[in-house]
């Protein structure tokens, strides 16, 4: 859709080794889609350990780093704002100041904000500089003073924001709108038709862009002990923060399989498409195996996971383990249940209804829409 204007969108989201890398990934997602239909966007993050400004500014995004600040915290647990203040590495105050110093004089059409300590008193503060605000949300924990909101999650329903933005707030509310990168979209008929007569041969592993306990270490333990065929191949993926990957290659040399260790890939649509089935996080990267109809063994890993891995299984489309300590006993158990081709194909099907990977083009029609009715 062309509607004839240029919009300027500035985003307001965190990566650390705390805060993980999803949030930076759907916004660069959304990002690209914005920018191929002719929109200049721009990235305001904090220096946090982690930060991937350099992945930011390697896409051609103009990205302002705020610094660290001391006395964080406190100041914004006892506003109300947000249960996740300590992520924020400076009070919403003080962040609200320097977001809207790096806004500068010109005013941006929308300022998206991805980001757990945020909420409506942070986002009334920046208002001034920003046409329109659009929230990234997967908790339904705290009010949002918003003309557009995004929750991705499976099993949410627009009434869960009911009492936590404006009435005329535009919700896009479910899997449908997962931000997902074209490649995924792409890849999906191909990878469907590879699953009509699947065979449990190749399996990814990927828990998240960082790690920080090294569950992939647990996760190869299981599989030492697992009950597969030699002829297994493991296509173990790991982020450019993990702390544990010369750790992990070690050990998977050790291995009774195949297994190869890839740090910071750029073809996760097509190992995902070549992989029999995933061993992940409830995360962000849920919604790409749904879209190339992959089965997948679950690990959540948060809080904020729970709602979307329940849902997911529920769905028939994962099996899914609720507590990371029980990797090592329950990872064998649930092998031998997708060992059977039947079990993977139903599996595979259940997924591939969630979502088709169009999400990133539906909110940036949403985002033209919205914006246009002003001009």
């Amino acid at each position: 859709m062309n509607l004839g204007f240029s919009l300027n969108i500035a985003f307001r989201t965190d990566a650390s080794v705390q805060i993980g890398t999803g949030h930076i990934m759907r916004c660069l997602t959304l990002a690209d889609e914005l920018s191929r239909k002719g929109h200049k966007c721009r990235f305001i993050c904090r220096e946090h350990k982690g930060h991937m400004g350099e992945l930011i500014s390697s896409k051609g995004y103009e990205i302002t780093l705020l610094p660290i600040t001391s006395g964080t915290g406190q100041e914004s647990l006892s506003s109300g704002d947000a249960a996740h203040a300590d992520w924020l590495g400076a009070s919403w105050q003080q962040d609200a100041e320097q977001t809207l110093k790096a806004l500068g004089p010109s005013k941006a059409d929308w300022l998206v904000v991805d980001h757990y300590a945020l909420g409506a008193l942070w986002e009334r503060q920046v208002a001034k500089l920003a046409g329109r605000i659009m929230v990234i949300d997967d908790l339904a924990d705290r009010s949002h003073e918003c003309a557009l909101l995004l929750d991705q999650n499976l099993g949410r329903s627009a009434s869960d924001y009911d009492s936590l933005v404006p009435k005329d707030c535009h919700r896009l509310i479910g899997a449908e709108f997962s931000l997902l990168r074209p490649e995924f979209a792409e890849l999906r008929e191909r990878s469907l038709r590879r699953r009509l007569k699947p065979e449990l041969k190749r399996i990814l592993i990927s828990l998240g862009g960082v790690d920080r306990t090294n569950l992939t270490g647990q996760v190869l333990d299981a599989l030492a002990t697992a009950a597969l065929p030699g002829s297994t191949q493991l296509d173990i993926v790991m982020g450019s923060a993990a702390p544990y990957t010369t750790q992990i290659r070690l050990q998977a040399a050790q291995l009774p399989y195949k297994a190869t260790v890839s740090v910071s890939v750029s073809d996760m649509a097509e190992r995902m498409c070549l992989a029999d089935l995933s061993i992940g996080a409830a995360g962000g990267t849920s919604w790409e195996r749904c879209c190339l109809g992959l089965p997948a063994v679950l690990v959540i890993l948060a809080e904020n996971q729970i709602s979307g891995g329940t849902a997911l299984e529920a769905a028939g489309a994962t099996l899914t383990i609720t507590d990371p300590k029980m990797v090592k006993a329950a990872l064998p158990k649930e092998l031998v249940k997708v060992g059977r081709s039947d079990y993977l194909q139903s599996m595979s099907s259940a997924a591939a209804e969630i979502t088709d990977g169009t999400g990133a083009s539906k909110a940036v029609r949403s985002m033209q829409l919205l914006a246009g009715r002003s001009l």
